[in-house]
């Protein structure tokens, strides 16, 4: 691994920030018990001086130069690990086994480094009380354990900080080695995605983490790129195979109508018929472009509440007259008070694409029966039909592009009906589904459940 490219990791440099807040902690910390063990070895130390000079004093009897130097003499000779000094109030020593000192009142250190009687006096805590002929009583005792423990909780806590400085560099180098093998096999499994194909995918580890969450998103993103890329190259083979049929035909008829001498009344005939094919082959792309929009979400932005029950009206209103010219008895039921989130003119188109499939497939006197209804907590709609219904093996492929049924080539067309269907009910979240009606079809369009609807009125569904 290379060393430069592990230092610039973000992991590593989070773990030097984090090293830096360690080392910080041990500070604080080290600086709080350097505090608290040395006020209370010092007030440990006060204490034994304190008890000491009273002893002293009790043992003179009286507060005179004279009992003093007395209790101070023998103390000196009963007792070891203590330093006495008794001086006078010009500052002659009247007895104790330390030099004379400045008469400072109240509890004090000498750390300096002196001899006096052939010893070696240093680190030495006590008390100094003024007596009561304007003397000097001062005891003490030995602090060189205030200075140990300070060494000691010293060294102990450095060697700590090293030890956790040096744990957690260890740690996040690991950490971050762990991190860069897994983005770098992503980063490899993506550059081979874009060398090899779509078809390769992102290795999961199985340990569900975010690695883990970040390639399933990364792998569904490359699984509805794949299904975009085989719709585009499958639309580009139909657009070339549909559409050849009847730009030859206009060709054709263009090239014997220039060949051919016409009167002013032929030729209107093959102005017509021309301007007819045009128009038939501008509603694809426009089919095709409608599509496109759907499908790229462009129509999200105008989405709204929309009264469902009245759109569903709308439609049965707009094609009753189609199923009264071929003699067809169509039926409705839908209840009033439905309510969707989405596209109003989009929905209108989905379902109207419906009603209107269902009756130009199937034959005079066929009964039409366009139904909504509130199972559970979403909304269905069907658009039944007895007439000649779709082939199970079917009923997929006719919701893509340009795919029509032999039994329909003849009937006006291009294919793109059920295509727009299946677009407008992706981007609403609606699930298709198709079914035998024994005879015919049954389509069935159900809304996810979820707030897509509210129901104001439960009415009975009218006829």
């Amino acid at each position: 691994m290379n060393l430069p490219k592990l230092f610039r990791t973000s992991s590593f440099r989070l773990t030097l920030i984090h090293a830096g807040f360690t080392g910080a902690s041990f500070l604080v910390l080290f600086a709080v018990i350097m505090w608290s063990a040395t006020r209370f070895m010092q007030h440990q130390l006060d204490l034994t001086v304190g008890a000491e000079i009273t002893e002293v004093r009790t043992a003179a009897g009286s507060d005179s130069s004279t009992d003093l130097a007395r209790a101070v003499t023998a103390s000196i000779k009963g007792a070891g690990g203590f330093f006495y000094l008794l001086q006078d109030r010009s500052g002659v020593m009247l007895a104790g086994n330390m030099p004379a000192l400045d008469p400072v009142a109240g509890p004090r250190d000498l750390q300096h480094q002196r001899r006096f009687g052939g010893h070696r006096y240093r680190d030495v805590r006590g008390r100094g009380e003024p007596t009561a002929d304007g003397g000097y009583l001062f005891v003490g005792t030995d602090s060189r354990e205030v200075h140990e423990l300070r060494e000691s909780v010293s060294w102990s806590f450095l060697l700590g900080a090293v030890a956790a400085m040096v744990i957690v560099l260890i740690g996040g180098a690991w950490m971050s080695l762990t991190v860069l093998r897994r983005i770098e096999s992503m980063s490899q499994a993506s550059r081979d995605i874009v060398n090899d194909g779509l078809k390769r995918r992102i290795l999961l580890n199985g340990s569900g983490d975010e690695f883990d969450h970040l390639a399933v998103s990364l792998n569904a993103m490359f699984d509805r790129i794949q299904v975009l890329m085989d719709g585009l190259r499958q639309v580009s083979s139909d657009i070339a195979h549909d559409l050849r049929t009847p730009l030859t035909r206009l060709r054709q008829r263009l090239e014997l109508a220039q060949m051919q001498p016409l009167d002013a009344a032929a030729l209107r005939m093959v102005v017509g018929a021309t301007i007819e094919g045009v128009d038939a082959i501008l509603a694809t792309f426009s089919a095709l472009l409608r599509i496109a929009q759907v499908e790229g979400g462009a129509s999200l932005r105008h989405f709204e509440q929309v009264d469902f029950s009245e759109l569903l009206q709308t439609v049965a209103e707009v094609y009753q007259p189609a199923f009264e010219d071929k003699a067809q008895h169509f039926e409705q039921s839908i209840p009033p008070g439905l309510t969707v989130h989405g596209d109003r003119e989009l929905l209108t188109q989905m379902f109207a694409n419906l009603v209107e499939n269902a009756s130009q497939h199937s034959p005079q006197g066929a009964r039409i029966v366009l139904a909504a209804s509130t199972p559970g907590t979403g909304i269905e709609v069907s658009v039944a039909d007895d007439g000649p219904g779709i082939p199970e093996h079917m009923r997929e492929k006719v919701m893509q592009r340009f795919v029509r049924l032999d039994s329909s080539r003849t009937t006006p067309g291009n294919g793109l009906g059920l295509s727009l269907v299946a677009a407008v009910a992706n981007l609403h979240g609606i699930s298709l589904s198709m079914a035998d009606n024994a005879p015919g079809l049954v389509f069935r369009a159900r809304f996810k459940p979820g707030g897509v609807y509210s129901p104001r009125n439960h009415a009975s569904p009218q006829r």
